[in-house]
Order: C-alpha cells, then sequence, then structure tokens
C-alpha cells in the first residue's frame, strides 16, 4: 500500500500536467433573440421546427459567443439596420439563456458603438470627450463595471474577448496601429488591452482572455501582433482569429500559419472565433453573384465543402481550442428582421432549415 499511493499521485499528477484543455465548438448567435422576438423559424435537417439553442447543443456544442456594444442606441441608422442592438441588459438576458442551457459563453467587446472591424473601430459616445490619458481608465472602469453586473446576475463568462478584430488597433484615432510607421502606436494600444485585461483578472479571475486579429492569413502580421503583445506584457491566453476564405486565403495557408503559431507563441491556445462562408448572394446588397467564388463556389454545395475541408485542418492542430461560426443563427423565415441578407449562416433564409455545413461544421472534435 505504501508504495501503491505514491505511484497513483504520480499517474494522477501526469495525466492533469499532460491533458489538453477542452475544444470549444460553437458560434456568435447574438442576434438570435431578435430572430425569436420577430417569429423565426428554425428547422433541423428534416424540416422538424426546434428551439435553436436545445436544438446546438444536442448536436454538440458547448459554447455561444455573443457580442456587446457599449451604447448601441448611438450607432447610426443603417448599422441597427444590421442587428446592431446588443446592449449589457441585452446581453445579461441572453447569457441567462446561454448559461441555463448548458453552454460556456464567450463575451465580445466590442468597445464602440457598433461594429469594430478592420475598417472601423469608433470611440463610443460615452467617451467621446475623454483625454487620451484618460481613456485606458475608462476602458478598465467599463470592463469592471459590465463584468460585475453578470457575475451578480450569476453569468460569469468562461472567456473574455478584448476588443474585436484589432489588428490595426481599436478606439480610432487615439489607438489605431499605423502599419507603414514601425513600432508608432503599439505602446499606448498595448495600455488599452492592459486595462481591459486589468479587470477581466480582477473580475473574473478564472475567465481566459482573447486578443482577436483578423489576418489570419497571413503570418507576418499575425506574427508581428501577438510578438507585440509579447514585447508589452500584455495579460492573454488565446490567440483568436477570424478566418473567412474570401478574404484570408486558403485553408492549406491557414494551416501552416498555425503551425507556426505553435511554434513562436507555445504557450498560448488559438481559437478560430469566426468563420463562415456564402451559400448564396440572394438579396445581398453588398454582393453580385459570383463575387467571392475564388476559393468554393456560392452555394450550398460550397458552403459544405469549405467546412468539412476547414474541420478537416483544424483538427490536425493541437494547438486550436475553438472554433465559433459567425452570425450562424441569421435566419429570414417567417420574419423581416433585415431588410437585407448576408447568406452566411447555418439556416436557410427562406425555410430556416439545417443546412449540410451544420453537419460539417459539428465534427471539429470537442475531445483531443
Amino acid at each position: 500500500m505504501r508504495q501503491l499511493i505514491p505511484l497513483l499521485a504520480l499517474t494522477w499528477f501526469t495525466h492533469t500536467a499532460n491533458a489538453q484543455p477542452e475544444r470549444l465548438l460553437g458560434g456568435d448567435l447574438s442576434l438570435l433573440p431578435s430572430y425569436e422576438e420577430q417569429g423565426a423559424v428554425y428547422r433541423d435537417d428534416d424540416g422538424k421546427t426546434v428551439s435553436p439553442l436545445q436544438f446546438l447543443r444536442q448536436q454538440g456544442w458547448n459554447a455561444i459567443r455573443v457580442r456587446l456594444f457599449v451604447e448601441p442606441r448611438y450607432a447610426p441608422e443603417n448599422y441597427k439596420q444590421e442587428g446592431v442592438c446588443q446592449d449589457l441588459d441585452y446581453v445579461l438576458k441572453f447569457s441567462k439563456r446561454i448559461k441555463q442551457a448548458g453552454y460556456q459563453l464567450l463575451l465580445d467587446y466590442h468597445y464602440s458603438d457598433y461594429w469594430a472591424d478592420p475598417g472601423k473601430q469608433a470611440i463610443p459616445h460615452l467617451w467621446q470627450q475623454t483625454r487620451r490619458e484618460d481613456l485606458p481608465d475608462s476602458v478598465y472602469q467599463y470592463t469592471r463595471r459590465t463584468l460585475t453586473a453578470l457575475r451578480q446576475q450569476g453569468v460569469t463568462p468562461d472567456l473574455i474577448q478584448v476588443g474585436n478584430e484589432t489588428t490595426n488597433g481599436m478606439l480610432w484615432p487615439l489607438g489605431k496601429i499605423d502599419w507603414n510607421e514601425g513600432d508608432r502606436g503599439w505602446d499606448y494600444l498595448c495600455r488599452l488591452y492592459t486595462a481591459g485585461c486589468r479587470a477581466c483578472r480582477e473580475v473574473c479571475p478564472r475567465s481566459k482572455i482573447i486578443i482577436h486579429t483578423e489576418k489570419a492569413g497571413s503570418w507576418d502580421t499575425t506574427k508581428t501582433y501577438y510578438e507585440q503583445m509579447d514585447h508589452h506584457k500584455v495579460d492573454y491566453d488565446i490567440i483568436g482569429l477570424s478566418y473567412y476564405p474570401m478574404w484570408h486565403g486558403t485553408i492549406e495557408n491557414l494551416g501552416q500559419n498555425l503551425k507556426r503559431i505553435a511554434q513562436t507563441f507555445p504557450d498560448k491556445e488559438v481559437m478560430i472565433v469566426e468563420t463562415a462562408a456564402y451559400y448564396s448572394h440572394e438579396n445581398d446588397r453588398w454582393a453580385t453573384p459570383d463575387k467571392y467564388a475564388e476559393f468554393y463556389p456560392i452555394s450550398v454545395e460550397g458552403q459544405t465543402q469549405f467546412t468539412r475541408e476547414l474541420v478537416s485542418e483544424l483538427n490536425r492542430h493541437k494547438n486550436v481550442t475553438g472554433l465559433f461560426w459567425w452570425f450562424a443563427e441569421e435566419n429570414a423565415c417567417s420574419n423581416t428582421l433585415l431588410s437585407c441578407w448576408v447568406n452566411r449562416g447555418l439556416f436557410d433564409n427562406h425555410t430556416g432549415r439545417a443546412l449540410p455545413a451544420l453537419k460539417e461544421f459539428n465534427l471539429f472534435k470537442t475531445k483531443q
């Protein structure tokens, strides 16, 4: 017995030390409550009406991503028509449902009143008169206040994304990065990150922090960005990437970059926090019929092929611990919530029926 106990202890320690993080499979469903309020009908692939959160949980999803805007009531009207409405009250209510359904919660801070992405990172109305030297503290106080509100309601996020698609910085023009000017701007941007991350650690010490960029197809950009995070000692856990085939190149190239990330940043997990592909351009005011068809046909079959190949590639990378489909809930069946369509969701806009890509997406391995 004296020999058996140390042996069991050693076995437990070895297993624990070598254990891989649980992999997360899910999507950004930020507009789902609005769709449901408008009467959207969701169906499985057999055409049976389903409750989306319950249905996706049964398919193997274990995480949901939700965006948070500062004060979306100040968003320009055209962005409101695109689904910009997720204020703190909205997120609190939806997050309770997410947790009750058994999902992990990924909270996505936009630090803007509307979309924060590579082309825009607007300072919210609340901070437009804030002095440059005071803005990091504003980020800290806001992050701390909103996380505290969530925690007090019993919906502490499991993951927190500090900024959204921030390759070019955030809170422009103060936190903007000019890639043509060397190291200029990084110090201030990282002060903003540090303020947000500090609030996360203080309020939600068990939550993992994500820094999210959208140049998954460019190794040089990705490498430089996260080297700057290390140089400025930004405290985060996960490299979050957007990967869309129409903007970020081939899946083979993505795979090469994931290998390079594992070699260069071995202590960081990687999550694809946004991905999607078109199945149509119907009622799409941004695209002509064949736009973005370089790698995959703009069709249900093309979307399915993309998803199959992406999941197959990601399953080969141990450093990839999460995969999220962006705007998976898009569904114009029995509602007119949006005047135009994006056609990159996982439900058909006409019928509300689950698209074949969903089955391929669900093959992402949540256990390694």
